[in-house]
């Protein structure tokens, strides 16, 4: 036995001998106690063995044929089926795949094919790389070849050709010791050689280089040149071009052994055409319908919406998940089930305590009560399954829209009449934070309403606009008001400060530093938060202090809604509303005392503020910048009227952070009056009104709340003390008042 555990270690190229080998052994044994016992047991002795080679990583017949020793009958026949155990071992038979329908019916391709089969057909340099991005179907090509090996539609010199998957990481995986990598690679260029039929396929082709490679080995490129070079082996690589440009053209050698095929994204036509053929094989997989709308909607909206990604691969995806999702909304188990074994716990548990109480009576009648439910358990879970095993649902249009908003985070599901009924009022929403500006907030709502129903250019972001006027007049607030509108969440909203971006070399920081630079890796402050939130509202605050290598950025984004990062990729901005705010010709405005406030009327102050700014825009910004633009809104200046309106709103917000202490105030229209006088400033907007109630109201009120002034009282009157200061009372009323009543107007007590 241990002779025989020496023969096998050595048959298997170990440096020991160890417990594996002695099993070997004792099999081999066929007269020992151990091998009897086997025997006895109903096990063939050569099976036990070939699951311990298996489990070894060797197969029978290569051991035991370089040990030159008698196989069995099994092995015999093992043998008698493959004459390229190693392949067989590290590669997949795609001919084999082909002739058990496993693989997926290619559809079109017929040139790529056809340009396939020409090169495997020349004397020299037979071995073609296909070339193209991934998801456009290279690996698909192949599969379709080997289809037509199995058909018999291929030129004589190709019929009866086996096309082989290499798998490289097989290869590798657990070669421990320098040469066996070498050592496997040659078996399989051997077996590849002697059996003459053979065509490998090595996906990603890329991975040749430097495969192996360890420390004073040679890489798998290298051991392949040869053979490839006098045409001894043929193979097919597929790879894209990013990795082709990057490993193989830089090793002349390699690259000029391969033709290389360019593979092209499909088009619209052609990529529902694909999803038609693929058509059956979801359906008996998901036990679903696809109706054909959807096929070409999948592609319509993939095409749109789902960017950096090619056709037919995103398009596959999406019909992949909408099957997926109606299957499992129709495999959700009947409420009845669960309430049924609901009641089956308890009786069982009630069945138990009768038990233990010696009620045996009580007991047998709760037993029988159980079995009822139990069958009936069995007879709805037999209907539902009959139920699941039918059509479980049909995939449709809408269906397919949800899954590509689930996927990229774009709303475009139709439009229910709630939704509707709110964008046609999107100005009232709007107003409810932003007050006046009329002029930005139809601007802004238009190009909502024109997303939303689907009418807006599929090349350009939903709008383009820039908002000019005074300091402190709601520009940046509109931003944020529309990304809650529209995501229910302020912090959609995709705020950068221009001012940060002054400088020349700083300007690359928003698609990513160049390659070489500190920061390459992390990528571009604009494009990663783009790329991580399509769909979205970018606010670029202050665009005039920027520099102007930012604006030639833009006309990128605002023309073809699309921005190239420093990695090489696409990023999408169609899905944006870009807002871009400016001070422009604040200075003018501060030197013109009458605007807003001054003796002649708002409008023609307005119109005359508007014509100023417009010219003023025209000395910052190019023709072809403007001319990009959907709109540039002028901001009105804002009046008493409306810092009344601000003075209502901000108070509000004080007042709701007061109920949590049980108060609610009562604040008369001479203290706003006071807080609008104290806040009043043109030439700074709203943000001094802001300042104001900080100091006036929030202030003493805060220190009165510490002071305890307030116990026992649930009423705060505000009214004027003086020229300085508002007066504070605290005042217990009667009157119950509602939770989120926070302004009191009525008298109180």
């Amino acid at each position: 036995v241990i002779e025989y555990a020496i023969e096998e270690a050595r048959a298997l190229n170990h440096n020991y001998v160890g417990t594996e080998h002695i099993l070997l052994g004792l099999l081999r044994e066929t007269e020992g106690v151990a091998a009897q016992v086997l025997m006895n047991l109903g096990l063939k002795l050569e099976d036990v063995r070939q699951e311990v080679l298996n489990l070894l990583g060797a197969g029978v017949d290569s051991s035991y044929q370089s040990m030159g020793m008698k196989m069995g009958p099994s092995s015999a026949a093992q043998k008698q089926k493959s004459k390229t155990p190693a392949l067989d071992s590290f590669g997949r038979d795609l001919t084999e795949l082909a002739a058990e329908g496993k693989l997926d019916p290619v559809i079109g391709r017929a040139d790529e094919i056809e340009r396939l089969i020409q090169i495997l057909c020349r004397r020299t340099k037979n071995n073609p790389v296909l070339l193209g991005e991934a998801g456009v179907g290279k690996t698909a090509i192949v599969e379709g070849m080997s289809q037509k090996i199995v058909n018999n539609e291929i030129p004589e010199i190709l019929k009866d050709k086996r096309m082989v998957v290499l798998d490289l990481a097989m290869m590798v995986a657990g070669t421990k010791y320098r040469g066996q990598f070498e050592e496997r690679i040659k078996a399989v260029i051997n077996e590849v050689k002697r059996a003459g039929n053979v065509i490998l396929f090595i996906d990603e082709l890329h991975t040749l280089v430097g495969a192996g490679g360890a420390e004073g080995a040679i890489d798998a490129s290298n051991v392949l040149k040869p053979a490839l070079a006098r045409g001894e082996v043929q193979c097919i690589g597929a790879t894209t071009f990013d990795e082709y440009r990057k490993y193989i053209e830089k090793d002349a050698a390699l690259e000029r052994r391969f033709q290389t095929i360019p593979v092209e994204p499909p088009t619209k036509e052609e990529a529902v055409e694909i999803l038609k053929g693929l058509r059956d094989r979801y359906e008996d997989h998901h036990k679903v319908r696809f109706t054909d709308d959807a096929l070409y909607q999948a592609v319509e909206l993939s095409v749109r919406y789902i960017s950096g990604r090619c056709l037919p691969d995103k398009a596959i995806d999406v019909i992949d998940e909408a099957g997926a999702r109606v299957r499992l909304k129709n495999m959700t188990p009947p409420p009845d089930l669960a309430e049924i074994e609901t009641k089956i716990e308890k009786l069982q548990g009630e069945k138990d305590e009768a038990v233990r109480a010696a009620d045996y009576e009580r007991a047998a009648a709760l037993r029988d009560q159980a079995q009822q439910l139990l069958d009936e358990k069995a007879e709805v879970k037999r209907a539902w399954s009959e139920k699941s095993k039918e059509t479980a649902g049909e995939v449709d249009v809408e269906v397919i829209a949800e899954v590509v908003s689930k996927m990229t985070g774009v709303p475009l599901t139709r439009l229910e009449k709630k939704e509707a009924q709110r964008l046609l009022e999107l100005e009232n929403e709007l107003h409810k934070t932003v007050v006046s500006q009329d002029d930005a907030i139809t601007a802004i709502s238009k190009s909502v309403r024109r997303s939303r129903s689907g009418l807006k250019d599929p090349n350009r972001p939903m709008g383009s606009f820039i908002f000019i006027g005074p300091s402190g007049v709601g520009k940046t607030l509109l931003a944020r008001a529309l990304a809650e509108f529209m995501f229910g969440d302020a912090d959609a909203l995709i705020q950068i400060d221009m001012s940060e971006y002054m400088e020349k070399h700083n300007v690359s920081r928003l698609v990513g530093a160049p390659p070489g630079y500190v920061g390459y890796e992390e990528g571009g402050q604009l494009t990663e938060r783009i790329r991580r939130r399509p769909y979205a509202v970018l606010l670029l605050d202050e665009i005039e202090k920027a520099h102007s290598d930012v604006s030639n950025m833009l006309l990128q984004i605002m023309e073809e809604g699309r921005l190239t990062d420093s990695f090489g990729r696409h990023i999408d901005f169609r899905n944006v509303i870009l807002i871009m705010t400016s001070n422009i010709g604040a200075d003018l405005i501060r030197n013109q005392g009458g605007f807003g406030f001054g003796k002649r009327t708002e409008e023609s102050n307005y119109e005359k503020m508007k014509e100023m700014l417009d010219k003023e825009i025209e000395h910052y910004f190019r023709p072809e910048f403007l001319n990009r633009l959907d709109a540039q809104i002028v901001f009105r200046a804002l009046t008493r009227d409306d810092l009344a309106t601000i003075v209502e709103y901000e108070l509000n917000k004080v007042f709701k952070r007061l109920i949590e202490h049980g108060l609610h105030l009562d604040i008369n229209a001479a203290a706003k009056e006071f807080l609008i006088d104290k806040g009043y400033n043109p030439e700074f907007g709203a943000r001094p009104l802001r300042r104001a109630i900080e100091n006036y109201v929030e202030d003493p009120l805060s220190e009165g709340l510490l002071r305890g002034e307030y116990k026992d009282k649930n009423i705060i009157k505000i009214d004027v003390k003086d020229e300085d200061s508002l007066n504070f009372k605290g005042i217990k009323s009667k009157k119950a008042f509602k939770e989120e009543e926070a302004v009191i107007h009525a008298e109180t007590e």
